[in-house]
């Protein structure tokens, strides 16, 4: 008599970057996200996660910090993952309408958009950490 066992899970290992706190690094962590979501076949997500993490690390370059920030992408389930990006800033991020005619401040918006309103933020003892939740069909 023979038992059959089921394979152990897979589990997906996140992608972390350090980067400095520079708008060139938006590019790392859009490079960053595009191969781990490729690597995990979630293809049909990668245009929107490069659009949020771009505005994340965008956010954090601004934040006048000078060391690194942490950019990680998760997958926390078959057909989503997690974005979050920390920085060594407490000043926490604030949704606003810019209007029509403001020349910016509608990065949080386009990743309140794209992720359904699944994002927030957690302060960390150093800083804090802003985190986005993008899902695919399931």
């Amino acid at each position: 008599m023979s038992t059959a066992t089921a394979p152990a899970p897979t589990i997906k290992k996140p992608s972390i970057a350090h980067l400095p706190y520079r708008p060139e690094s938006a590019s790392a962590a859009r490079r960053l996200v595009r191969d781990k979501l490729a690597e995990w076949e979630l293809d049909n997500l990668i245009d929107d996660a490069q659009l949020i993490v771009s505005e994340l690390v965008g956010n954090a370059s601004k934040t006048g910090c000078l060391l690194r920030m942490t950019v990680e992408v998760t997958r926390i389930t078959a057909t989503a993952v997690r974005i979050s990006v920390t920085d060594g800033s407490r000043v926490l991020p604030v949704l606003i309408d810019a209007g029509l005619k403001a020349e910016g401040g509608r990065g949080l918006a386009l990743v309140h958009q794209l992720t359904r309103g699944q994002w927030g933020t957690t302060l960390e003892p150093l800083g804090k950490t802003v985190h986005a939740e993008l899902r695919g069909a399931s």
